[in-house]
């Protein structure tokens, strides 16, 4: 008698390498079904299982399981719901136990179309209509997803761009933000009426593997709605409650997937209104205050030396995090962000250049009322026995955005000891 309840991650700890492969994709390919709320059949498990055993074939089993839908005789109200998830998970499972990719808009319309003809009448085509989603993690508002009559202009703009883009030189946590950020955009367009975050891991695992990327498939097996609330936390705006772009989420999660961290993955820290007081902030600040204080004598007292070494740092210059870090002598982003860049946009003293678009490709940090609060903050740091500074001009790699890279001279505050 066949298992109805196989343990696939046995499969992963003590099989062959062969089965603990095929296992590892049955996994992810059934956990992405979580995305839309959907669970697999018993039979699709035990089909599996003959599968991963070298039993049948998958072509095999995508046959025996629409043989079983349609030959079904006595149908329960969550059929349809099992048959999707049943064939969708089948062709996941295909598609990522096959080393062929295109990286391209029209590879992004054919996986749809892959996984779920015979099952949407639309699958492969884009939508015709603008769409909204009311989301639990936002309480119920909706993200705004891309026009409809641009969705192709879109897709094939953003993997233009990544395809462009260089990874040379990138640190681990730089390649991992720019990864982020594609994969916020690719999903953002929502180019299909049903299966876009199907789709977009699909797409993602595939890409990231094709350019030399090892990515741990069980991450989506397991937390693939997170993963759904991560995008969307990445991609909501609502000024009007302060809510701005989050991407700490799915830094989060896309840590885990390439670089086999075990940062907590917990759905109810990404729910709008949920507040915790242990949660650490992973991300740059992404919203500006409205107001400033009244008084910069005020505010230069409250301030930590960190933060006035930064209003020091940025100078008149515009600058991005990492040329903030290199400036300062800097090693530990989350630190930096946490207790040096997020305190002086709190307080008014630092602002976006584009603070419409926090996620923006060259987004720089200014400071504001520059004379004055920049003067200041020399004064008194410099007055700090154990921290002098002094400025230069440092020649220093420059990174723009997708990889265009160029030697300019900038003004550089470096840290004597």
């Amino acid at each position: 008698m066949v298992n109805k309840n196989p343990d696939f991650e046995a499969y992963e700890r003590v099989a062959e390498p062969h089965k603990r492969e095929r296992a590892s994709v049955w996994r992810t390919a059934i956990g992405l079904q979580d995305v839309d709320g959907l669970k697999v059949s018993d039979y699709l498990k035990e089909t599996a299982v003959k599968h991963i055993e070298g039993e049948i074939t998958i072509d095999d089993v995508r046959e025996q399981l629409k043989s079983y839908y349609v030959s079904k005789t006595t149908h329960d109200n969550g059929d349809a719901e099992k048959e999707e998830a049943d064939r969708v998970a089948a062709n996941i499972t295909k598609l990522l136990s096959e080393q062929s990719f295109s990286f391209t808009a029209l590879e992004f319309l054919n996986i749809h179309r892959h996984l779920f003809e015979g099952i949407f009448k639309h699958a492969g085509e884009t939508r015709s209509y603008d769409i909204s989603k009311k989301e639990w993690v936002l309480q119920g508002d909706t993200v705004v997803y891309g026009r409809a009559e641009d969705i192709m202009m879109a897709l094939e703009y953003d993997i233009k761009q990544e395809k462009d883009f260089s990874y040379r030189g990138l640190t681990t946590d730089e390649i991992i933000e720019h990864i982020v950020d594609f994969v916020t955009l690719l999903w953002q367009n929502h180019p299909f009426r049903e299966g876009n975050t199907r789709t977009t891991a699909v797409f993602v695992i595939k890409y990231l593997r094709s350019i030399g990327f090892k990515v741990n498939n069980d991450l989506f097996a397991d937390n693939s709605w997170y993963f759904r609330n991560a995008l969307v936390r990445a991609n909501y705006r609502n000024p009007s409650k302060g809510i701005e772009p989050d991407p700490s989420f799915l830094v989060k999660f896309f840590r885990n997937l390439m670089l086999g961290e075990q940062n907590e993955l917990k759905n109810r820290y990404m729910l709008i209104g949920y507040t915790n007081v242990d949660k650490s902030p992973t991300s740059t600040p992404t919203s500006t205050p409205t107001s400033t204080p009244t008084s910069n004598k005020s505010v230069l007292e409250s301030l930590s030396d960190t933060v006035k070494r930064l209003v020091l740092v940025i100078g008149q210059e515009e600058r991005s995090v990492r040329e903030m870090m290199e400036a300062a002598g800097l090693k530990d982003r989350k630190n930096f962000l946490e207790y040096s860049l997020a305190p002086a946009i709190t307080e008014g003293l630092i602002r976006m250049k584009y603070p419409d678009s926090p996620r923006h490709p060259r987004q720089k940090y200014l400071v504001k009322s520059l004379p004055r609060i920049s003067r200041q903050v020399r004064v008194e740091v410099m007055e700090t026995p154990r921290m002098p500074w002094r400025l230069r001009l440092w020649p220093v790699k420059r990174r723009f955005f997708r990889g265009v890279r160029g030697d300019r001279t900038v003004r550089r505050g470096v840290l004597q000891s």
